[in-house]
């Protein structure tokens, strides 16, 4: 299984759309509250050198907002 890691804000509309889409395929990730977590936001603007959300990153590639394709492409499933 591929490790899934999301940073997102509780206000984020596409963050919500990234986490249900992954809840119904059954994904499992982590998610990071960029907008209470400090330490995991610098990370975040480390990895993806923006503050936009939702940042995913699949393994080790790394997705600036939904773009569920790009999801289901790097998880090998189906929509």
């Amino acid at each position: 299984m591929k490790k899934v890691t999301i940073y997102s804000t509780p206000t984020c509309h596409f963050c919500h759309m990234a986490k249900d889409f992954l809840k119904e395929k059954n994904i499992a990730f982590e998610d990071f509250d960029v907008s209470v977590d400090l330490e995991k936001r610098k990370e975040m603007v480390n990895k993806s050198g923006q503050m936009g959300v939702p940042v995913i990153l699949i393994d080790n590639n790394l997705i600036v907002g939904f773009n569920k394709p790009k999801v289901i492409e790097l998880l090998g499933i189906t929509e």
